[in-house]
């Protein structure tokens, strides 16, 4: 693996705030008994990043030379308290925030938010899961599609006319789980995103959290294998037919044909997008190594917390050098979903 300086961190600031109830989600899942199991083992009810923590995290951003911060990725970063300190945060140390959203802007209008988002981000992705209410609702459980795709598209125009004012320019993506009940409608995500002006769609296979998903990932078995091949086949057909506004293509990421040997494990020649690169910090202070779910980021080995160690000592620590070198060895990381072909 090439040596990368750290430039990206993740905060996990508010995991147990979330409107919805996604099908796929580790915690929010009709079908998770995560928060539950955490309670009994913890006696914590609801995990919330102390604000006080936040300057200190920026201020070792900082000093590592990282340039976006990700807050929150499990629960909706909108409905944490002190989002707007991370904005403020983000102005004054210089460090763009690469949002993700899942575009029921709660709390403020979509507009309200906007002006205070854009200003500051690199990227704001919205959880879009479906190109039609029936599809994306019954993924994202608690949507109104409608009232998403309306608040996405008063974003963008914000987005736009900021642009046009400043010549900064922060880029909206849509973000997706790759799944067997959504992604035969990819080539019309395709097409409305480009009609809205969304620069980029990316997204990842399923993490198989719970038995009864297990048969929507198309690493469950070959047959689902050939079905995703085909569908990738069809994205880049519809992202060369559906044009953006301004007549350029949508960009795709992360959407590229599977081997069939990934119904067991991916190829060992697939690298990690993160060891090197990037860090996540949860809001109990738990400094860890990828966003793979909790209890698999746990066998990876412990790399200390916020409140006692420093990110810069996590980087430079025996364990944390090891795990890069020898991660295509490790359980975790053989059958990872997040893994991916050398670009």
């Amino acid at each position: 693996m090439k040596e990368n300086k750290i430039w990206r961190l993740t905060l996990d600031t508010n995991p147990e705030d979330c409107n919805l109830q996604c099908i796929m989600c580790e915690e929010h899942s009709e079908y998770s008994d995560f928060k539950q199991r955490l309670f009994e083992q913890t006696g914590i009810k609801r995990r919330v990043m102390p604000r006080e923590w936040l300057e200190n995290i920026f201020l070792q951003a900082k000093e590592l030379g990282v340039r976006e911060i990700i807050p929150s990725t499990m629960g909706e970063p909108l409905l944490y308290k002190y989002f707007d300190d991370i904005l403020e945060l983000a102005e004054k140390y210089n460090i763009k925030i690469n949002l993700t959203t899942n575009g029921t802007f709660p709390r403020r209008s979509a507009k309200e938010w906007a002006e205070k988002i854009v200003p500051v981000t690199s990227d704001t992705k919205f959880s879009v899961n479906g190109a039609t209410a029936q599809t994306a609702e019954n993924i994202m459980k608690r949507l109104s599609f409608e009232h998403q795709m309306a608040g996405i598209k008063t974003f963008i125009n914000v987005r736009d006319k900021y642009y046009s004012e400043t010549g900064q320019y922060s880029r909206v993506s849509f973000q997706l789980t790759f799944m067997r009940n959504n992604m035969h409608e990819l080539e019309d995500i395709i097409r409305m995103a480009a009609g809205m002006g969304v620069d980029r769609i990316k997204g990842h296979h399923l993490w198989t959290h719970f038995p009864e998903i297990e048969d929507l990932s198309f690493k469950c078995c070959p047959d689902a294998i050939e079905e995703w091949n085909r569908i990738v086949k069809r994205a880049y057909e519809a992202a060369d037919k559906y044009r953006r506004p301004d007549g350029s293509k949508i960009l795709l990421e992360q959407i590229y044909p599977l081997e069939h040997k990934e119904t067991e494990e991916v190829p060992y020649e697939y690298e990690c997008p993160f060891l090197g690169k990037e860090l996540w910090i949860s809001a109990m202070g738990k400094i860890s190594p990828c966003c793979a779910p909790d209890e698999l980021r746990n066998r990876l080995g412990d790399f200390g917390n916020i409140q006692n160690r420093r990110l810069m000592e996590v980087i430079q620590s025996p364990e944390y050098i090891h795990l890069k070198k020898t991660y295509k060895e490790h359980p975790v990381c053989k059958t990872c979903v997040m893994r991916k072909p050398v670009s």
